[in-house]
């Protein structure tokens, strides 16, 4: 039978086998609410349903809960990992997530066991503890996005809202504060079902009431400074790390896809990371190779490369004009640790020796500004999970960026869901900066997206292609970028402030319960 606590709150607590199960279900029904699946309602379901397994758990068994649900979440997001790489990475690389995510739902257990007691008012359990609940998810999510080396900054709650109608609110709070608000609805709804002094009407009353006011809040109103014309090329080449290619093969490709535009008047043409596999600033060939088509185009070339200086190799993105070569350059600023570098190698290399010695290059990591002044027009450049990083956005965007071009390689990751998870952190940049945002890589998933999310143009995975169009230019500066990561900052604060004086509150509840002595 249930208990109460805080003589307001049933306890329905499960059995730790049917918590560990639903835990379980749980990861696998959030990872559904993504892109790949397209079925973003059952993001908010599967977060709730671990809230659920956690209910009447102290902090050691919500610690095993969450290593289930992170497991059983990660494992399955990025099993594409796997395609080239094999299970060595995928198992490293979700189990280290998976630790993340259990010692939030941990730190998460202890906030719905105390916080009801803490603060047994309606406020308190339909407000606060929500809140906090929300803030230790938001503030996990931004630790694991930064660190370690880097972090890695998938599979965010925010994400699994591309193409839902809580998009736009990114555009208000940013990536982390809508994280925050897709996982508060989660918290209110499962703190609802606890509740036994409101009726079921009324528990629908304030679920559906917290939904409509935030899908009434309208996108952020975004003014267009101009427009221009460019051209978006994918050569449908094959870019992996381990491809089996002769050299100038992947420049071809880009070479042919773009030729058939040659009658296009357009302002500048863009190719994808590593759309040219020879280094031009090295190679006179592929020097003039560039120049070729930045003449006959008659507009500027933004191309990646591998280019190597002082002895250090980067992932770069060259502004290339016919004449005067690269007037402009960008090296990666976050590239890839145990695919692009390989960190604490002598540390690293026993667990896995061949699969360690297969990264033989580190690239170095870039420190020039992520801008390109092409023709008047401010462009933000990120290089594949570039886009992934909140202070390079907020970077470009500070230095003027008036679009963003988001140029990508994703052969390594095949037909798998990779391209469209990424695919779905350009479109809420676009949303979250008021910025087109041209997607464009060597494989696919390329398209444009307008600054209200909107699709104007996509090509066919693994066919090569073009996109040409006229796209809005903005100036604009969203409130998600007015704001910075100061929303993250505070709903996370708010978080871990809630879990201390709910694990204070817990210390004293044991000892005030604790048999006496006489």
């Amino acid at each position: 039978m249930p208990t109460l606590s805080g003589g307001s709150q049933r306890a329905l607590s499960l059995p730790l086998w049917a918590a560990l199960v639903l835990a379980a279900l749980a990861g696998a029904v959030l990872d559904a609410g993504y892109p790949d699946q397209d079925w973003w309602v059952l993001a908010p379901v599967g977060v709730a349903l671990m809230f659920v397994s956690l209910l009447g758990r102290g902090p050691w068994t919500g610690l095993a809960v969450g290593v289930v649900a992170g497991l059983s979440f990660w494992l399955i997001h990025i099993y594409w990992i796997t395609l080239y790489l094999g299970p060595v990475p995928w198992i490293a690389l979700g189990g280290l997530q998976s630790i993340f995510f259990a010692v939030g739902l941990a730190l998460t257990a202890v906030v719905l066991r105390v916080g009801p007691r803490l603060w047994p008012s309606r406020l308190g359990r339909l407000g606060i503890v929500p809140v906090i609940v929300a803030g230790l998810w938001t503030a996990r999510e931004a630790i694991s996005a930064v660190w370690p080396y880097g972090g890695f900054a998938w599979g965010r709650v925010a994400l699994s809202q591309s193409e839902g109608p809580f998009a736009s609110l990114v555009g208000w709070v940013g990536m982390s504060g809508l994280s925050f608000l897709v996982v508060l609805l989660s918290a209110l709804t499962v703190q609802l079902l606890r509740d036994v002094r409101l009726g079921r009407l009324r528990h629908a009353t304030i679920a559906v009431t917290a939904v409509v006011l935030l899908l009434l809040v309208p996108a952020f109103p975004v003014v267009h400074s101009g427009s221009t014309r460019l051209a978006a090329v994918q050569g449908a080449s094959d870019a992996g790390l381990f491809a089996e290619y002769t050299p100038g093969q992947i420049l071809g490709d880009h070479v042919s896809a773009t030729l058939p535009l040659l009658e296009e008047d357009v302002d500048f043409v863009v190719w994808p990371e590593n759309a040219s596999d020879i280094d031009p600033l090295q190679y006179p060939r592929a020097a003039q190779t560039l120049d070729y088509i930045s003449r006959e185009m008659n507009a500027p070339l933004l191309a990646g490369t591998i280019t190597l200086s002082n002895g250090t190799y980067f992932n770069s993105s060259l502004l290339w004009e016919a004449g005067q070569g690269a007037v402009d350059v960008y090296d990666k600023v976050h590239p890839v640790p145990f695919a692009e570098y390989m960190p604490d190698r002598a540390f690293w290399r026993p667990f896995a020796p061949a699969l360690i010695d297969l990264i033989g290059r580190d690239y170095g990591i870039g420190t020039r500004d992520n801008i390109f002044d092409v023709n008047g027009v401010l462009a933000g450049i990120a290089i594949c999970f570039d886009i992934a990083d909140d202070q390079l956005i907020h970077n470009m965007i500070d230095d003027r960026a008036e679009i963003i071009l988001g140029q990508t390689n994703n052969a390594d990751f095949g037909h798998t869901d990779e391209s469209v998870q990424q695919l779905a952190i350009a479109r809420l940049r676009a949303i979250e900066t008021g910025r087109t945002v041209v997607n464009i890589s060597t494989v696919g998933t390329s398209a444009i997206i307008t600054p209200n999310g909107e699709t104007i143009d996509q090509l066919t995975t693994w066919e090569p292609g073009a996109m040409v169009a006229t796209v809005p230019l903005s100036s604009t500066i969203t409130a998600a970028m007015v704001a910075g990561r100061q929303i993250e900052w505070l709903v996370s604060g708010l978080g871990v402030f809630g879990f201390v004086l709910c694990g204070f509150s817990a210390r004293r509840i044991r000892r005030e319960t604790r048999p006496h002595r006489d």
